[in-house]
């Protein structure tokens, strides 16, 4: 099993979301978060300077199944991508068990 975590752009999320249904990824965790991206410059509205640095993102956590990993991993790159700079990152890991807390049972079925 793998866990995805993706870190994307707040105005892509329903993108994302809609495009991980599409594929058969029908449950993640999400969660708005604070971040601090590469970019230096600030950005002035309405002659009123403010900072760039703190980039709200929202967070999403899914585990699959290693043979749905890359299709995963290609939905989010397709769906979240603007070619913008602070697009996002995502980060594969792996996960020794999962565990259904109803039933105790473990291991990969109890993703589905």
């Amino acid at each position: 099993m793998k866990k995805i975590e993706a870190i994307i752009r707040k105005s892509k999320y329903s993108a994302v979301r809609d495009a991980l249904h599409e594929v058969g990824v029908n449950f993640f965790s999400y969660w708005d978060v604070t971040g601090l991206g590469n970019e230096k410059e600030g950005h002035v509205y309405r002659g009123v300077s403010y900072s760039t640095s703190d980039i709200q993102r929202r967070h999403l956590a899914i585990v699959v199944n290693d043979d749905f990993e890359e299709i995963t991993v290609q939905t989010i790159l397709k769906a979240a991508r603007t070619g913008d700079v602070g697009d996002g990152k995502i980060f594969v890991s792996d996960v020794k068990e999962c565990y259904r807390i109803r039933t105790g049972e473990k291991g990969g079925d109890t993703l589905r």
